[in-house]
């Protein structure tokens, strides 16, 4: 049997296309994220870990006003989306800008089901720390064996 791995494939899917486009540096992909309709970049940067019982995601957005984050989930589809407004003079001669402003999104697909009912965020000193239960017809289920004596 081959133990085929939907992950793994879009993985290496992924290193391929960076590959044929690879003349788009790191830091002209992170401003694209900024561009209207570019809503695939990898901003904000994320961390998904899990354990038994749930997910947990953090996302990196210093200099985001909360009152700007949406979260929404569809399926197993979690979309994060705001805005970083700029705090720069508008007739500023830049010499330099690494720091990107205007509106982001990005979706995160979870590999499981989660437990709508129990989703809980936080924002704290730019870190948006969500927490997303796992559904429990998804959670691993102890099955007992029955001896025949």
């Amino acid at each position: 049997m081959i133990n085929w791995n939907l992950f793994r494939e879009m993985e290496t899917l992924r290193r391929e296309m960076d590959a044929i486009f690879g003349n788009l540096t790191q830091e002209q992909d992170e401003r694209m994220a900024f561009l209207p309709g570019i809503g695939t970049r990898r901003y904000p940067r994320i961390n998904l870990s899990e354990d038994a019982d749930n997910f947990y995601l953090a996302a990196l957005l210093p200099g985001v006003d909360a009152k700007t984050l949406d979260i929404n989930l569809t399926g197993s589809t979690l979309t994060l989306s705001g805005e970083r407004v700029s705090d720069e003079p508008e007739k500023a001669r830049w010499q330099r800008q690494e720091r990107g402003h205007g509106r982001f999104m990005r979706a995160i697909e979870l590999p499981l089901d989660v437990d709508t009912n129990k989703i809980s965020a936080e924002y704290v000193d730019g870190v948006l720390r969500i927490l997303l239960p796992k559904a429990e017809t998804v959670k691993p289920k102890r099955i007992s064996i029955k001896t025949g004596k």
